[in-house]
């Protein structure tokens, strides 16, 4: 799904200045980035946030009507399946109204929910967890003919929900997490009220907790899904958070004892600190989450889940996200890595494939897979494909490691038993400056973001922001002018670091005997189709200190992977063959 547009036109109102971007501070990137890596150092399991979890979404429609019309083609989830396998988390979009809509052809149905059912089972087997979205209203049980109505006849829908609960969790045991419904305060996405919302919740979870007593089985349900953290069905802005679809529904389902096992939203945005976003409280926007859900009763641990994301920007068809995908294969570390700091639990990127053909007309290029219309079987897979494989050779523990301090440069740094992994990555935010300014509002008084929301509101903006206007000149207090110092600041380093390359030098410690050292790099020289090879190979003896030296261009991702290498096998000595007559040893002598 689509939110609002970021940066320039989040800044038009004091509501959307707020609304996407976060208040880390901005970092003075060094020419030469050199760190010290102690893979002896503490380490954590690694966080099932970093590994390659995906919605299975895409294409938007089949010839096939018994293929899921929201899934991925066949031939795309085969190739993830060859190359990663099936071991995280998958969102998986199930569209009651399209399996209804087939009632009158029972071969065609069976075949759908067959195929459903294939893929959910694949991924049982790899060892992965589906995030089951349930939505669309089947025709008969809304309050229009839509499939995007609220629901009138809700004891049939419960019953129905109930059945397809009872199929997959109970008789076959799949491991399956309920979110209800997508994006129910968009228009788009739900017709209804907040109120018909709950109802629609209320229907499921009751059929969840049914189920419960009747098999003493654990069934996860969560939600809202919404388009962001603090949206609701009413207009809403980040200066209301209580208002917010998320606070409700715990308040709502703590008033009515209903189950509430996960808190998913959804988080579109070119900022890879998103997520680090504070509040008018003086704290993130996750742990006032939590604090909801510790206030309401519940456990304030359960796993707050980002069911959406990916690199936004205003055009539905953006190049960043074509012709230079390298730009979103780089950001997806940087803002998994953000995601983690700031306290979210899971992770499902948006999504397998892009979106075209379909009957709405709606081409979007969002997957991680590109296809032709006129060739719909050839698919291509984009640079960030490659990046979700890096993920993929990640460690089993996070190695802490502390730095570097840069706005643009990150690392993620693994181990496992017998190898290392460090993923490093060079992400340029193309709205650096006016992401900055967006973090900062927050922390001013009502007549200053007045102030700031009048110069943005102006042409004054971009003569600001390059540089062109003298802020001595210009009406603000000094908190203002120092954060469009700032701002301007920002905007000449995204300049630079977005023509020139980053040199890095890490010193590895920690480590003894002989690696097979690995490169894998994701750069501006492929968008599309790119082999996944290593672009260096060599063999390391770690009996010292040992240092890479590595050139980040722009946008790019760099795997570097160590394996030790295997001890050679055991030469075991052979007695010589003894002379006719002679004694084999000198005891039988």
């Amino acid at each position: 799904m689509k939110i609002k547009s970021p940066a320039l036109f989040l800044l038009i109102t004091i509501s959307l200045i707020l609304s996407f971007f976060s208040p880390a501070q901005a970092s003075q990137p060094q020419e030469k980035i050199e760190l010290t890596l102690d893979f002896s150092s503490p380490s954590v399991p690694l966080p099932v946030i970093y590994r390659a979890n995906i919605d299975l979404s895409g294409r938007g429609a089949h010839r096939d009507a018994g293929w899921p019309q929201t899934v991925a083609a066949k031939n795309v989830l085969a190739v993830w399946q060859r190359d990663l396998g099936f071991g995280r988390f998958y969102r998986i979009q199930y569209n009651l109204w399209e399996i209804a809509k087939l009632a009158q052809d029972e071969e065609a149905q069976a075949k759908l929910l067959a195929n459903y059912d294939e893929i959910i089972r694949k991924i049982n087997e790899g060892g992965g967890t589906v995030i089951l979205d349930l939505f669309g209203t089947p025709f008969g049980l809304g309050r229009v003919l839509d499939k995007n109505s609220s629901v009138y006849n809700l004891m049939a829908y419960k019953e129905l929900v109930k059945g397809v609960i009872r199929e997959l969790s109970c008789n076959k045991k799949y491991n399956i997490w309920y979110e209800v419904w997508n994006a129910p305060d968009l228009e788009d996405f739900f017709l209804g009220e907040k109120t018909e919302y709950f109802s629609l919740y209320q229907a499921v979870a009751d059929a969840v907790k049914e189920l419960r007593q009747e098999t003493k089985m654990h069934i996860p349900l969560g939600g809202p899904s919404t388009s962001c953290w603090f949206a609701n069905a009413e207009n809403n802005n980040m200066l209301f958070p209580e208002r917010s679809l998320i606070y409700e529904l715990i308040k709502y389902c703590s008033n009515h004892k209903l189950p509430l096992d996960f808190i998913s939203w959804h988080a579109y945005s070119s900022d890879p600190y998103l997520e680090k976003q504070d509040t008018i409280y003086g704290k993130s926007f996750i742990k006032l989450i939590r604090e909801w859900l510790s206030y309401f009763n519940f456990k304030d641990d359960i796993p707050l889940v980002i069911d959406e994301w990916n690199f936004d920007s205003v055009a539905n068809i953006s190049p960043r996200r074509g012709v230079n995908a390298y730009v979103v294969a780089s950001y997806i570390p940087a803002r998994v890595k953000s995601m983690q700091e700031s306290g979210i639990d899971l992770q499902t990127y948006f999504c397998m494939e892009d979106f075209g053909g379909n009957d709405e007309k709606v081409a979007r290029n969002l997957g991680i897979f590109a296809f032709d219309q006129s060739h719909p079987d050839k698919l291509y897979a984009k640079a960030g494909y490659n990046t979700m494989r890096m993920l993929n050779l990640l460690g089993d523990e996070l190695i802490s490691l502390p730095g570097p301090e840069d706005e643009f440069v990150g690392l993620i740094p693994t181990k496992s038993k017998d190898y290392f992994a460090v993923l490093v990555y060079n992400y340029i935010d193309p709205d650096a400056a006016m992401n900055y300014l967006s973090r900062k509002v927050v922390a001013l008084s009502g007549s200053e973001r007045k102030t700031v929301v009048n110069i943005v509101k102006s042409d004054r903006i971009d003569k600001i922001i390059s540089g062109q206007a003298d802020l001595s000149t210009l009406r603000m207090t000094p908190k203002v002018r120092e954060m469009f110092s700032r701002a301007v600041e920002l905007n000449d380093l995204k300049k630079k670091y977005s023509l020139s390359g980053r040199k890095m030098k890490i010193i590895f410690k920690g480590a003894k005997g002989v690696y097979l050292f690995s490169r894998y790099v994701m750069d501006n020289s492929c968008s599309g189709d790119c082999p996944f090879s290593p672009r260096e190979e060599k063999e390391i003896d770690f009996s010292g200190d040992y240092f890479e030296e590595i050139e980040m261009s722009p946008y790019s991702v760099q795997l570097l992977l160590f394996k030790k290498k295997p001890l050679p096998p055991p030469v075991i000595d052979k007695p010589d063959a003894a002379e006719p007559g002679k004694p084999i040893n000198d005891a039988e002598e």
